[in-house]
């Protein structure tokens, strides 16, 4: 992996730490490689595979002054940071895809089917026109239960009648209203 002869990790470190680029351009040739290929490991993607060992060599830089080496070996620290970084990379690209696919959603309009819109308003101006055709009781009992929602009880105490006449007569204008607009519509 490295010339351990030269210099141990021990040293290179606390040379790096000092400042010395040299140093910590020793431990990178070193350690690049494994670093690299644990996190295409964890990846999978050549290009975030590189892109965290630049990540973790950055971090392991910054953070050099505050360690304190207990192995003979930088390794596994620089494994320790890697595999933070490719949690975070993975969590990042969730949440990247998470609100591009919102943003989508957001930004492309749900199309619009004029046909439907113009079937639907000659559908309600059908309906409308046989509303109209009906008596006034029945005008209002529609209105209160299939326009406004009322229950048939509310709609009776609305009205002044009883709860039977507001259930049989909606069942009649709703039956007229199919019988009505349907066969043209299908």
């Amino acid at each position: 992996m490295r010339d351990t002869a030269t210099q141990g990790d021990a040293e290179l470190v606390a040379a790096a730490a000092a400042g010395s680029e040299h140093a910590f351009r020793q431990l990178y040739r070193a350690y690049v490689r494994p670093v690299f290929w644990l996190a295409h490991g964890l990846l999978g993607s050549h290009t975030d595979a590189e892109d965290v060992a630049q990540e973790t060599f950055l971090a392991a830089w910054r953070k050099l002054p505050e360690l304190d080496l207990v192995s003979d070996s930088l390794l596994p620290w620089l494994v320790t940071i890697c595999r933070f970084q490719c949690a975070n990379r993975i969590r990042r690209q969730q949440r990247d895809r998470a609100h591009l696919t919102t943003a989508v959603e957001e930004a492309i309009p749900a199309a619009v089917d004029i046909e439907a819109q113009v079937i639907d308003a000659v559908l309600v101006e059908r309906i409308l026109h046989e509303v109209g055709s009906l008596g006034v009781l029945d005008q209002q009992i529609f209105r209160l239960c299939a326009a406004e929602g009322y229950a048939y009880q509310a709609a009776a105490d609305q009205l002044g009648v009883s709860h039977g006449v507001v259930r049989n007569r909606l069942s009649r204008i709703r039956t007229q209203l199919r019988n009505t607009i349907e066969p043209e519509g299908t």
